[in-house]
């Protein structure tokens, strides 16, 4: 089963803890909940360019 880094962010973004999130979603592991921050986390970081 694949669920998206952006599932994973809402259900955070809902309120719910890792520990619910896990509940809630078995076929994932904590280490997929770090994953799943680290990428956003990358992805969302930009340079900030000052002139």
């Amino acid at each position: 089963m694949r669920i998206r880094v952006s599932d994973v962010l809402d259900l955070f973004a809902a309120g719910l803890s890792a520990e619910e999130i896990l509940e809630d979603l078995p076929d994932l592991e904590m280490e997929d909940i770090q994953a799943s921050l680290v990428y956003a986390a990358r992805k969302l970081n930009h340079p900030v360019l000052v002139a």
